[in-house]
């Protein structure tokens, strides 16, 4: 595409507005989507060469993934975005993973791994520091609270039972779940994940509060330590 073509130069069915009152939002493609948000370009390019330029600026991820990467610096870097185009990206980025959550909060139950690994997946797929969150749930198993109990470094993250329990009885919670990322994107669990929901597991049935679950989520992959049977290993 000739970037000093404007919208107005473009046959009428291929421009964005135009296509997606015509045809729906489905019809556009990502660049489309984007420049439609955008309204405008800059002065040699118009809004969907500039939406091009931002889908392509990572090194890494490339599409829409790299909204949740670019920094508000490498999106202003870019020639027609500046500040208030650039809250509006990463805004963007935001609105898309609590969308994902919220289509799956209302299936979230403690028994199901899979539904809680989806819930989670867009909130820790694109994180570059181990997170540590713990899942609050009543004896209807249904969600009391959710809370992030720790933030690490690439591979490691310290918390104690006492973090997570102390939440759990301020809750009156009946059941936990814990949940980790894995930012490597492999959710096999390490030696020291395996000996913490031991020691959790050990805390929970003196407290009378059941750990139903440690899960490490990965890319878009997950592992559930219940479902591996590891919750009532004693050794």
């Amino acid at each position: 595409m000739n970037s000093n073509f404007t919208m107005r130069d473009m046959a009428v069915t291929e421009r964005p507005y135009e296509k997606c009152q015509q045809s729906g939002p489905s019809a556009l493609n990502d660049a489309e989507l984007l420049a439609v948000i955008l309204r405008s370009g800059s002065r040699k390019e118009n809004a969907l060469v500039t939406a091009q330029r931002i889908l392509n600026r990572h090194s890494v991820h490339k599409g829409l993934v790299g909204l949740k990467h670019l920094t508000l610096e490498e999106l202003m870097s870019i020639d027609g975005i500046g500040y208030v185009k650039a809250i509006q990206m990463q805004c963007i980025g935001e609105l898309s993973r609590r969308i994902a959550e919220a289509e799956y909060k209302p299936f979230l139950t403690f028994g199901n791994p899979q539904s809680i690994a989806d819930y989670f997946m867009e909130r820790t797929k694109y994180l570059d520091k181990e997170r540590v969150y713990s899942l609050l749930f009543d004896s209807r198993h249904c969600l009391l609270g959710e809370n992030c109990i720790s933030e690490g470094t690439i591979d490691h993250a310290v918390i104690s039972p006492r973090d997570i329990f102390i939440d759990a009885l301020s809750y009156h919670a009946a059941y936990v779940v814990l949940l980790h990322n894995h930012p490597s994107g492999n959710p096999e669990p390490s030696r020291q994940d395996i000996c913490l929901t031991k020691r959790v597991a050990e805390a929970g049935r003196m407290l009378g509060i059941l750990l139903s679950d440690h899960i490490i989520i990965g890319n878009n992959c997950f592992v559930s330590l219940a479902e591996r049977g590891m919750l009532n290993e004693t050794s």
